[in-house]
């Protein structure tokens, strides 16, 4: 199967503003995660976009990805719903991974927690901030994230 790889990036914050997520969402960083928490999210978010990947990690490779970026969990009314996590280095911010539970899709709740990702990466005061998507992901996630000011710098096809 062919999956085309796009890569995005800015250069300045969000021209939207920084909006507070409205109740009952909360944003909440797990600063500590286990890997058995990151499993599940990485599953329940990935499992119909085929994220497959980090499936086969070893719990040791995991946990130090994991020591390696921040996790920030959505939350709506106490269920986790979604999560985004950041990779930091001196100068960019990679949004490595975010999405939505299935059961919050259709919501609206993606350009929100798009929006709070992007000025989470931004308060960093970075250069740029990158992330990649692919053709195996949601359909609404390229335009969401061109829509929300990144814009596509490179693509690239692999056979899977």
């Amino acid at each position: 199967m062919e999956v085309t790889i796009t890569y995005l990036q800015m250069f300045a914050p969000p021209l939207q503003p920084n909006v507070p997520l409205p109740e009952p969402l909360l944003a909440m960083r797990s600063v500590e995660p286990t890997v058995a928490f990151y499993r599940y999210l990485y599953s329940a978010v990935g499992a119909s976009w085929k994220w497959v990947d980090r499936l086969a990690w070893s719990d040791e490779r995991l946990a130090a990805a994991l020591r390696g970026c921040e996790l920030w969990v959505l939350y709506c009314a106490g269920t986790p719903a979604g999560y985004c996590e950041l990779v930091r280095s001196q100068e960019e911010v990679q949004v490595s991974y975010f999405g939505l539970m299935p059961e919050f899709l259709g919501r609206g709740l993606g350009r929100l927690w798009l929006g709070w990702t992007l000025h989470q990466a931004w308060s960093y005061e970075p250069t740029r901030v990158w992330l990649h998507t692919c053709t195996l992901d949601h359909p609404a996630a390229l335009p969401l994230y061109q829509k929300l000011g990144l814009e596509p710098y490179d693509s690239l096809v692999e056979t899977r």
